[in-house]
């Protein structure tokens, strides 16, 4: 995602009519808010792993767990540094 935003703030440098354009300061403003919405996403899914680990290994959770065979839930982490970065969205 990051390398197509960065070929469409290059084209949108290139034209300055387009920077103007209604229509995309309205797609810049979307793309911001869909960046913000992954973001808690990841957020609340640790968040919710985080518990549901935590249960698992809590009484009397951990019988229950054991009985069905309930694993612990992995985080979602991402191992390049680059792709944890949110993309800057800066149109000036």
């Amino acid at each position: 995602m990051q390398d197509a935003l960065g070929r469409l703030f290059a084209v949108a440098e290139a034209y300055p009519a387009l920077k103007a354009d209604a229509n995309f300061r309205q797609l810049q403003t979307e793309l911001e808010q869909i960046e913000n919405q992954v973001q808690l996403a990841r957020r609340y899914y640790n968040g919710v792993a985080r518990k549901m680990n935590t249960r698992l290994q809590s009484f009397p959770g951990n019988l229950v767990a054991a009985r069905f065979g309930f694993t612990a839930a992995s985080y979602f982490e991402l191992g390049d540094e680059a792709a944890r970065a949110a993309p800057r969205v800066a149109f000036g």
